[in-house]
């Protein structure tokens, strides 16, 4: 049995900031079935964008075919799963979450930063949002033109009642309850010893540690709400989940 749990047909389109527009209008499509939950979505947003191409970000955004199904009922393991810099999960209005980043930084580049891993400083997308070319959405394009999220995604709070943004690509929900949700991340103290030098400022994921506390969500950015295990979007690192406690659906792989 298909039922189907919200349709969003948003017929202006993203319009730029700059007034610039997106070549389609934001389609999203979520149904149940039966165990799964599927969003289809063009993956073009439902609110104002940054202009595209921009200094940080040479791509122009481009409907894509998305078509992603998660657990319904997801069920949390005792070990964490790490992620990886592709999509974690999918916002209500079928754009793509994807907090992390395949930039690492290399001296040797003109930009500061390569595929290169080598160097081991991954830069951290909210941390480096101007080199990257991030909106004031929180979000920017990739080289085939999907928009993503590296951040809470300002603009489409509103998609949907309730606290829900989103789903992991593990079923368990995402939800943004602005700063009543702490991450248990701390940027360390002093210096890099290595690679970019200079102190640590958030500009990079090897800045940050995990220390937890009283008080804070887990290392996935998850905790209880309402009586259920879910993951927050917060204000700060690491964002969103950066590692699964679930089972991550394969229809993830390579957004």
């Amino acid at each position: 049995m298909t039922k189907r749990l919200v349709l969003l047909l948003a017929g202006a389109g993203a319009v730029a900031a700059a007034g610039y527009a997106t070549a389609a209008s934001n389609r999203v499509e979520i149904t149940q079935r039966g165990n799964q939950i599927c969003i289809r979505s063009n993956s073009i947003p439902n609110h104002a964008t940054g202009q595209f191409p921009n200094r940080g970000n040479p791509h122009r955004i481009r409907a894509q075919n998305i078509n992603v199904c998660v657990d319904a009922n997801p069920k949390k393991t005792n070990r964490a799963r790490g992620t990886g810099p592709g999509a974690i999960g999918i916002a209500l209005n079928g754009v793509l979450i994807r907090p992390g980043t395949a930039d690492y930084w290399d001296p040797r580049s003109p930009r500061g930063h390569s595929r290169d891993r080598r160097s081991g400083w991954n830069l951290e997308g909210m941390g480096s949002a101007r080199q990257l070319g991030i909106d004031s959405a929180n979000a920017h394009v990739d080289n085939r033109g999907t928009y993503h999220y590296h951040g809470r995604p300002v603009s489409a709070l509103k998609t949907r009642g309730g606290t829900q943004i989103g789903y992991a690509a593990d079923g368990f929900e995402i939800h943004y309850i602005g700063g009543r949700a702490k991450s248990g991340y701390r940027l360390k103290k002093g210096s890099r010893p290595s690679g970019p030098g200079g102190k640590y400022d958030g500009s990079y994921v090897e800045d940050w540690v995990y220390v937890g506390g009283a008080g804070t969500l887990d290392q996935c950015n998850g905790g209880m709400l309402n009586g259920k295990y879910v993951y927050f979007a917060t204000n700060t690192y690491p964002f969103y989940p950066r590692c699964f406690f679930g089972r991550p659906s394969p229809s993830f792989r390579g957004l």
